[in-house]
């Protein structure tokens, strides 16, 4: 089907009398096809009717627009009609003159014959052909509804737009009207919006639900499909295999949006400051006599490439931040500092924070949050030069030499769980090597991996672009495999820190992220690369080697031609600073698949928590970058599959060693405190 509508990153905006604004809904991005019934769902407050008047020209997006069949809704028009709760009849006016006045309004330039016409239809269509000469207050609340049904669907509308329209009737009739609606905008061929509170009434009309978070700023929580046949019988719907499915779905949603309304409430979150709000210096940062320390964890690699920049330019004292960077050999040592409350914040692998609110691998779960997105890309697995000797410079090569041994390939990996060990499973399954029972893993610090390589303990390691510049510069090693070949633009580090301290620091947070983000402009920018290369190349951060790791044109030692296969890490372009909830749950969809979790029931809940898409817009902005809406749209890695993050489930079943999902609520962490001395044990 063809796009109707198209709701392009549409935010609207109240004044307030303080001189503030409300944010009613924030970077709505939705496209609904031509003759699609959709169902606009959520707690009260979040915008479903803002929405609603946006799409039917009553109001004006404060940004972005609307546009219909390619042209911007800028105001009212026949080819979409409302039909609201409270009827909006004439009360002097029969059912027939009520209808009429759309159909004369309208097709002024029919014959009275034709409109005459065209309104006995529509009232035969609603069944009050026998009341066609009463008035609103000789009619049932059921009857009124019809007659503004009747009314909207008299002139012919490209869209209808239905406001709650059933709310105030009593449940028999509602029923009643429900069916007769569903079969009107079927026999039509109307395009229909609507919003309702009613989950069952969502999933009896719906071709699709769009379920939106809680207000202020409400954007689009998750998109529910109801595959069910047309045309559709209440008691065939309810009696449907996948029906309770779904409705627990949706109510689950509502649930999670309830329990982040009351944990947000609890945690007494302070609302962000407007951009340019309060006393700030010219560059943004708040005016304050003693500067914030921040002491930050970090393992040495391309990926703190930010962090030694902001510091060597002075973007954190630009801040009133005094940052502390410690430096760490193992990510486990890291992590236990982290959640003692040694270490404020920390740059880790953007599956870490996931990872700790889950209390994955047996340990205690610690509520993790993510505001932003630090580096992009960067990895490789890096083969012992032997492999290219027997002819392997594929996952597919690879595959049919372990078929043909009984020895498992022994592979390392920094950490447990991290993002890189996820990318090499997805491209070993992919290849048709089954990771848990072909591979034997081992977590060696990335600064072990080369002499254990060497030592002959190793068959390979997957680590960032420096660690495999090292071995490939040795001669010890090839790459067989980048980014470019598993997901190319994936997440590999994120700034970690705990929930509450975030929640308690929230201008530290935004002033820490904002420094950041402006060094990875610099970092991304080709005119800085000599300066980069000499100031990663100092002792306290990477040392002379980083200069190889660095070049443009690097060989990965495979007898190709020297070339950019193996990327750079990114650093801010294209939305690279993102915490994007999608990625988040392509990371939950991997550890369901390697048992690591139950895939979340609650998971909507878990990735809101997690990922504070909030405070990232808050500190693009406060960086003097454009705070860009994440994508929700589908993505799909290297072997071709699409991930949607509205039905994960469906892509799990589909890969490869995956085995039957278990879904489950998972329990998450109270934030409880953000004070350094309650964190610490």
């Amino acid at each position: 089907m063809a796009t109707l509508l198209t709701v392009d990153n549409v935010t609207q905006s109240f004044s307030l009398p303080n001189g503030n604004h409300y944010i009613a809904i924030k970077d709505i991005d939705l496209e609904i096809k031509d003759g699609e019934f959709v169902s606009l769902i959520g707690h009260s407050g979040c915008g479903k009717s803002t929405l609603l008047n946006l799409m039917a020209g009553l109001a004006q997006a404060s940004q972005g627009g609307i546009l219909m069949n390619g042209r911007q809704i800028t105001d009212p028009g026949p080819d979409r009609m409302v039909v609201f709760q409270n009827y909006s009849l004439l009360p002097w006016q029969s059912v027939r003159q009520n209808i009429a006045l759309a159909v004369d309004a309208v097709m002024a330039d029919a014959s009275g014959e034709e409109r005459s016409a065209v309104v006995e239809a529509n009232i035969k269509l609603v069944g009050l052909s026998q009341a066609a000469d009463k008035r609103p207050a000789e009619l049932s609340g059921g009857m009124k509804q019809r007659v503004a049904i009747a009314r909207a669907l008299s002139i012919r509308p490209k869209l209808l737009l239905l406001d709650e329209p059933f709310g105030a009737l009593d449940a028999l009739t509602r029923g009643n009207l429900q069916q007769q609606l569903m079969q009107i905008c079927q026999e039509a061929g109307v395009t229909t919006v609507m919003v309702t509170h009613d989950v069952d009434e969502a999933l009896l009309l719906s071709d699709r639900v769009v379920m939106l978070t809680n207000g202020p700023e409400a954007g689009i929580g998750q998109i529910l499909k109801v595959p069910l046949a047309r045309p559709r019988q209440r008691l065939e719907v309810m009696e449907h295999p996948d029906y309770y499915a779904l409705r627990g779905e949706l109510i689950g949603f509502l649930q999670q949006q309830r329990r982040l309304r009351q944990h947000r409430s609890e945690a007494k979150v302070p609302s962000l400051p407007a951009v340019g709000s309060g006393a700030h210096q010219s560059n943004g940062a708040p005016v304050s006599a003693a500067p914030t320390t921040i002491r930050l964890g970090y393992l040495p690699g391309l990926d703190i490439a930010p962090l030694a920049l902001a510091l060597d330019r002075g973007f954190f004292r630009e801040q009133n931040l005094n940052v502390v960077p410690i430096v760490f050999s193992r990510w486990q040592q890291l992590e236990e500092k982290l959640k003692a409350g040694d270490l404020d914040g920390a740059i880790t692998s953007a599956t870490t924070p996931l990872a700790l609110t889950l209390g994955l691998h047996g340990k205690p779960a610690w509520p993790a949050i993510t505001p932003m997105t630090v580096t992009r890309n960067g990895n490789a697995l890096c083969m012992a030069r032997r492999y290219l000797d027997a002819g392997v410079r594929s996952g597919r090569e690879l595959a049919a030499l372990l078929n043909a041994q009984p020895a498992s390939l022994r592979l390392a990996i920094g950490q447990k769980g991290s993002m890189q060990e996820l990318l090499l499973r997805h491209w070993l399954a992919s290849s048709g090597i089954d990771p848990d029972r072909q591979v034997t893993w081992i977590t060696l610090s990335p600064l072990a991996m080369q002499a254990a390589l060497v030592n002959g303990e190793l068959d390979g390691f997957i680590a960032g672009r420096y660690r495999v510049a090292q071995a490939v510069e040795a001669g010890l090693a090839y790459g067989l495999a980048t980014d470019l070949e598993i997901w190319s633009g994936h997440p590999e580090k994120v700034f970690t820190c705990h929930e509450g301290w975030a929640d308690s620091h929230q201008d530290s947070v935004l002033a820490f992220c904002a420094a950041l983000m402006r060094a990875g402009q610099l970092c991304d920018d080709g005119g800085q690369r000599e300066a980069l290369v000499g100031l990663l190349s100092r002792p306290q951060w990477l040392g002379l080697a980083s200069a190889v790791a660095l070049q443009r044109q690097f060989d990965l030692g495979n007898g190709e031609p020297a070339g950019d296969r193996l990327p750079l890490n990114r650093y801010h372009s294209d939305r690279a600073h993102s915490a994007n909830p999608a990625e988040g749950c392509w990371i939950l969809s991997q550890f369901s698949r390697w048992g690591w979790s139950s895939f979340p029931s609650n998971r909507v809940e878990l990735l809101s928590r997690v990922y504070r898409s909030d405070l990232c817009a808050s500190a693009l902005e406060r960086a003097g970058f454009p705070a860009l809406p994440t994508d929700r749209k589908p993505f799909a890695l290297a072997d071709g599959r699409s991930f949607d993050q509205d039905d994960p489930l469906a892509y799990l079943k589909a890969l490869p060693f995956a085995g039957q999902p278990v879904v489950a609520s998972l329990q998450l962490p109270e934030s409880a405190s953000a004070d350094r001395s309650l964190l610490s044990p």
